[in-house]
């Protein structure tokens, strides 16, 4: 069995815009995520890691590029998705917005279920799924609305939801966010766990670093559409290579030796996006002159660069970076 699960190959995703503009949301986008892993997906808002998670479910659709799924190109007929759903499941970010106020707890978690016509004791799943959730004893909680939990139980009736199925990966778009600290740590281990004794594989998104810090076992950062650095998160994240992911990195407030980076310049905007490095125009080493130091800013404004070994480190840490890469 490859190690591979899932897999995007120059991925891009268009949307039309106004004034007859085109939004390149994902814009070649290279992905893998292994079997048991934890890969967090990382950027802020507006860099297009939403869409491309939504493209992984089978939300959207690519305009060009690839998704493969345990060595299956994803196909878009009715048949195929819907089997495809019940192996790969997304956790959203509002778990009130994921619920039906009018479903009870119990109907909610069976829903998967009975759309994937699956065989077996429905009751017995069901509160199977809310225990592995944390929601114990099960009892408790079958016949309760959305509007009688906590925002804490219910993002574990939306995982219950999805891991009553079995699946193989596990998509969580900002799966904290939305909750109060003192249980966002409680979600987190419960997403650990499901790695350890379910066997399933997480891709988390999140524009928190410190978030991936405290579960990713890789970390993929995302800018404009585009990963610019990847690698095993303790490496990425103790020697952070490319100049976005260190301004990201310099506001986590476990970091306290890197000095805090504030990027200037307007936020992405996926409808024109740069010629070069599509970091350039808010690129700290541009600004400094440190570019033009090390010769290399020629090619920061004009010359588009993928992904590329960092000079010196682990052949799986990469970054988009004419500064670092070989």
């Amino acid at each position: 069995m490859s190690e591979v699960l899932l897999e995007t190959r120059d991925l891009h995703v268009r949307f039309a815009a106004r004034r007859g503009e085109v939004a390149r949301a994902v814009d070649g986008v290279d992905l893998v995520v292994k079997r048991g892993e934890v890969l967090a997906l990382v950027g802020e808002s507006g860099c297009g890691k939403t869409t491309l998670a939504r493209t992984i479910m089978g939300l959207e659709r690519p305009a060009e590029g690839e998704i493969t799924f345990e060595g299956e190109p994803l196909r878009y007929d009715g048949g195929f998705l819907r089997t495809y759903r019940g192996k790969v499941q997304m956790v959203f970010q509002d778990p009130m917005g994921s619920l039906n106020p009018r479903q009870t707890v119990y109907e909610a978690v069976a829903e998967g279920l009975r759309i994937q016509k699956l065989p077996g004791d429905e009751t017995m799943r069901v509160a199977d799924a809310l225990a592995r959730a944390g929601l114990r004893p099960p009892e408790r909680f079958l016949q309760l609305y959305p509007y009688e939990l906590s925002g804490g139980q219910r993002q574990r009736v939306v995982i219950a939801g999805a891991m009553v199925l079995n699946p193989s990966l596990l998509v969580a778009d900002e799966p904290v966010s939305s909750l109060d600290a003192s249980v966002r740590g409680e979600i987190l281990k419960l997403m650990l766990e499901l790695v350890r004794d379910a066997g399933v594989t997480i891709l988390v998104v999140t524009h928190d670093l410190g978030l991936a810090w405290n579960i990713a076992n890789r970390i993929a950062v995302m800018y404009l559409g585009r990963i610019v650095e990847e690698g095993p998160a303790e490496e990425l994240l103790s020697n952070p290579r490319h100049p976005y992911t260190r301004a990201l990195l310099s506001v986590v407030p476990e970091v306290e030796e890197m000095e805090q980076q504030i990027l200037t310049g307007e936020a992405p905007d996926p409808t024109r996006i740069p010629p070069g490095c599509r970091f350039h125009p808010r690129c700290p080493l541009v600004a400094s002159g440190e570019a033009a130091r090390l010769g290399i800013e020629e090619r920061c404004r004009t010359e588009d660069l993928g992904l590329a070994t960092v000079t010196g480190l682990d052949e799986n840490h990469r970054a988009a970076c004419y500064a670092v890469s070989r």
